[in-house]
């Protein structure tokens, strides 16, 4: 699976860092890191959207503070 946050400016601003952490310290407690690639990229052309996030090329607007729920319901719940 792979998984990628944008690290854009306006993402950036949103918190992308954060969200960044908080998905490392979820695959790895989870034991996930051999079936989950998290990159970063920049732009991904939805500013608008917030932290700009893709699991499998399927895009999702998350804040530090729906992490957790995501990674469950679009990570987790998947691999």
């Amino acid at each position: 699976m792979k998984v990628t946050v944008c690290i854009g400016s306006s993402c950036h601003i949103k918190g992308s860092r954060q969200v960044v952490q908080q998905l490392q310290q979820l695959i790895a407690q989870n034991g996930l890191g051999d079936l989950v690639d998290l990159g970063g990229t920049f732009c991904m052309g939805n500013c608008q959207k917030g932290v700009c996030v893709t699991v499998d090329g399927e895009l999702f607007s998350v804040v530090p503070e729906t992490v957790d729920a995501f990674f469950n319901e679009h990570v987790k719940g998947k691999v």
